[in-house]
């Protein structure tokens, strides 16, 4: 039996090896397709699928303590959802928290499937810069302990897209969460994103 301080040194590996693979894939040669629009500046009947890998830190409340946030997910955006007010993006993403003591893992560990909806808007002036909210919802698990506890969870994100190109971007975010026997807190992304 592998021992839960593998887990993490996993996750970290995953992390790195799909941001080295996308980051090296050249850019026009993403499934053939030719130039698309940049993540969240689809037309109105185009769609786009965003591959998002983030790592940030928690501010847990009361009292600030820092801890590790990894996250990894998928979103599609649907042209025909533009006009939503909540979102022109369906996504699903797993999360990984360290609940102990330590900052990057501890024993105790918070393990989140959510799903979600995100509305990308353009900022106006730059067709650079893009912003989005995001919604979620989802269970999260808490490990360490005797038995698993499931709790409900809710998060509310605000963030920018900087585009590199029509394939790569760089997501910068700040989310509000909230578990139902867990203060809320809030989280400081900053994640690689790949669109096709």
């Amino acid at each position: 039996m592998k021992s839960a301080a593998s887990f993490p040194t996993a996750i970290i590996k995953v992390f790195l090896a799909a941001g080295l693979v996308f980051a090296i894939t050249p850019a026009g040669a993403a499934f053939g397709q030719s130039t698309p629009p940049p993540a969240g500046v689809t037309g109105d009947t185009g769609t786009s699928t965003d591959l998002y890998i983030m790592m940030g830190s928690d501010f847990v409340r009361p009292g600030l303590v820092p801890k590790a946030n990894y996250n990894i997910g998928i979103g599609h955006t649907f042209g025909f959802m533009k006009k939503d007010p909540f979102g022109d993006e369906l996504t699903f993403a797993y999360t990984y928290e360290d609940g102990g003591s330590g900052f990057w893992h501890s024993q105790f560990g918070s393990h989140t499937e959510s799903f979600g909806v995100m509305k990308n808007f353009g900022l106006p002036k730059t067709k650079v810069v893009t912003g989005y909210t995001w919604i979620q919802g989802g269970i999260s698990t808490f490990t360490g302990n005797l038995k698993l506890q499931n709790h409900f969870y809710n998060g509310e994100s605000l963030g920018a897209v900087v585009h590199f190109n029509n394939f790569n971007s760089i997501w910068i975010q700040e989310t509000f969460n909230k578990i139902i026997s867990v203060p809320w807190y809030t989280t400081t992304s900053i994640g690689f994103t790949r669109s096709w």
